[in-house]
């Protein structure tokens, strides 16, 4: 009986876990939380929120005359044209990347550094350059390729360069997880395929990709709502333009939040809930549809 209550009062694992699920809880669940209570109100961000029940859900997903409906439809249609040519770049770039470096060529040192840097750049560096480049009237783009493209302003460029510099700025993480997965197969599989004759294309469907299988549905989950979260990358390098074709949800979240004039947080709010709705069904069908191929 002692031994029992011994170990039924042995506290020490949550002193290990306490620190965390504190931080959880201040910095994840009560924002969370309090978001969903926001989106039920109608409040400016000063005075005391005012309980509406759904009138804000109604206002964006019902009434088509509203602001709010188009700001919806436009906005969280660009996000998932982002997610839709993003994604699969972000995935595919860092395996073969991935894949290249695991071969153990000359300068790998030098080759994963590379790689690996612009992931640790701010969006807000990685855009002021990239903005610069792809200048009009003095970008190194323009001039070396002799001609003269509006890429941040005209379609479908606004998108070409969007893809480009978010594929650049994150295919590092990806690529260092890829690595890791790649060096913990057998190198006895990839021998025991070349005396059966196999060439480096069936390895690498037959063997690789089935090895690192779990890894790969990991960043496919993370890319993908890591993705769903953009924003800075078209407020600062389109600035939502042309017309409004690159504004995602995010930057009307903000907007309708934080934006000038009256706030209107609570339909702010109400967007976000939606947006991470949709996070959570878009990942929970990746997950299942990849664990059931596997």
């Amino acid at each position: 009986m002692k031994n029992s209550r011994k170990k039924r009062l042995n506290l020490s694992p949550y002193l290990y876990i306490g620190p965390h699920l504190i931080l959880f809880g201040i910095f994840f669940l009560f924002p969370t939380l309090y978001g969903i209570y926001i989106s039920f109100t109608n409040w400016d961000l000063i005075g005391e929120p005012e309980f509406v029940g759904l009138a804000n859900y109604a206002e964006i997903l019902v009434n088509k005359d509203s602001t709010f409906y188009d700001q919806l439809r436009i906005g969280l249609g660009n996000t998932f044209k982002f997610v839709l040519f993003t994604v699969p770049a972000c995935i595919i770039v860092p395996l073969l990347l991935a894949a290249g470096l695991n071969t153990k060529p000359k300068g790998l040192k030098f080759f994963q550094a590379l790689f690996y840097m612009p992931t640790l750049f701010s969006v807000s560096a990685v855009m002021i350059v990239f903005a610069m480049l792809f200048s009009v009237s003095f970008g190194p783009i323009n001039h070396y390729l002799n001609v003269d493209t509006n890429w941040l302003s005209t379609q479908p460029y606004a998108w070409f360069t969007l893809v480009i510099v978010t594929v650049w700025w994150t295919i590092g993480g990806n690529m260092i997880i890829y690595q890791a997965a790649l060096n913990g197969i057998s190198k006895d599989l990839y021998e025991a395929a070349s005396i059966d004759g196999a060439n480096s294309v069936q390895k690498f469907f037959k063997i690789t990709l089935p090895s690192i299988r779990a890894q790969i549905l990991y960043t496919v989950v993370i890319t993908t709502i890591a993705q769903f979260n953009v924003y800075g990358q078209p407020l600062m390098l389109t600035k939502g333009g042309p017309t409004s074709s690159t504004t995602v949800l995010l930057m009307y979240i903000q907007e309708n939040a934080f934006g000038s004039g009256i706030s209107i947080a609570g339909i702010g709010a109400a967007m976000a809930v939606i947006l991470g709705i949709c996070i959570m069904i878009v990942s929970a069908i990746q997950f299942f549809f990849l664990r059931q191929r596997d």
